[in-house]
């Protein structure tokens, strides 16, 4: 996958298979109008996401999206909100990027889709130049979760009320955040529970404070574990955000490597306790509570197997 960052500096040789947004969380319905793009470039196109910056308080960083896409699209085309592009007439949008630039053959959004300036430009402005300029438009229904659309804000509400199952329901895929294992006061360590600390990115979207079941991956391999989200107040007047993972099974030094986090269920709010002994107390229960759900998980997966029709 090619990824540009400027979309003058695209070259291409085919024509091409386009769907534009900000893509953020590559959710069910992103992941709908992407399949779009994917099954039409089969037709000698190549598949292009064209991305729009995605602001702030972010369900992914642009590293995140990067990884998610890569192997699944031949070019990802990350657009900054310059000046040029917040100002550029939406017609002119059509005509110099859509058409000028990327050759298009095929585009696939959404209903709601907007852009250029005053985000005038919508699916009628794009289906009205369809003809002229020699390009399809498909729009792409929604999709829809027990009624509702899906959308980045939707999965935000749930990440803020704990529901991650819900969350990872929506974008079809566990949500996380990933980073370098820090240094701490190695309190997890005394009380007999090691644990991992990873900051996040500046303007990522963690779930509401709190302990959950979570998953790890260090070195290329996936490890169960309970992750506390929050700023630890029991311990620490810092107030510094940071998810904080035991790993049930890894016991070697992650010191300074990268990791990646994913979030399964919710179990208990952040709470600041009396004493040391009484968090060592609610951690195990903790733990009890992690492994407990994992091993209900894989119950669950093997069940689901042996009712699968055979050969």
């Amino acid at each position: 996958m090619r990824y540009i960052t400027d979309i003058q500096s695209y070259q291409g040789k085919k024509r091409t298979a386009v769907t534009l947004g900000k893509f953020d969380g590559l959710h069910r319905g992103h992941q709908k109008l992407i399949e779009k793009i994917k099954e039409y470039a089969e037709k000698n196109c190549e598949s292009v996401v064209f991305a729009f910056d995605m602001g702030r308080d972010c369900l992914m960083t642009n590293e995140e999206r990067r990884n998610k896409l890569e192997g699944q699209i031949d070019c990802l085309i990350t657009c900054s909100f310059t000046e040029e592009l917040r100002t550029m007439e939406a017609e002119r949008f059509i005509q110099e990027i859509l058409v000028k630039k990327l050759q298009v053959k095929y585009i696939a959004v959404g209903a709601d889709f907007r852009f250029g300036y005053e985000k005038k430009g919508d699916v009628r402005m794009l289906a009205s130049f369809a003809a002229e300029y020699g390009y399809q438009l498909e729009v792409v229904e929604k999709e829809r979760y027990k009624g509702r659309v899906i959308s980045s804000t939707y999965i935000k509400e749930a990440l803020s009320q704990g529901a991650v199952e819900l969350a990872n329901t929506l974008l079809g895929y566990r949500y996380g955040m990933a980073g370098i294992v820090e240094h701490g006061r190695q309190l997890g360590r005394t009380l007999g529970f090691p644990t991992m600390n990873v900051a996040p990115e500046k303007g990522k979207v963690l779930p509401r404070f709190g302990v959950y079941a979570c998953r790890i991956k260090v070195e290329g391999i996936w490890y169960e574990g309970i992750g506390n989200v929050g700023v630890k107040p029991t311990v620490s007047d810092e107030r510094r955000l940071l998810t904080e993972v035991y790993a049930f099974a890894y016991h070697a030094d992650a010191y300074g490597k990268k990791a990646e986090i994913e979030f399964c269920t919710f179990e208990r709010p952040e709470t600041t306790f009396s004493s040391i002994e009484e968090l060592k107390k609610h951690v195990e229960q903790d733990i009890a509570y992690g492994k407990a759900f994992f091993e209900e998980q894989r119950v669950e997966s093997q069940e689901a197997d042996r009712q699968k029709p055979a050969g």
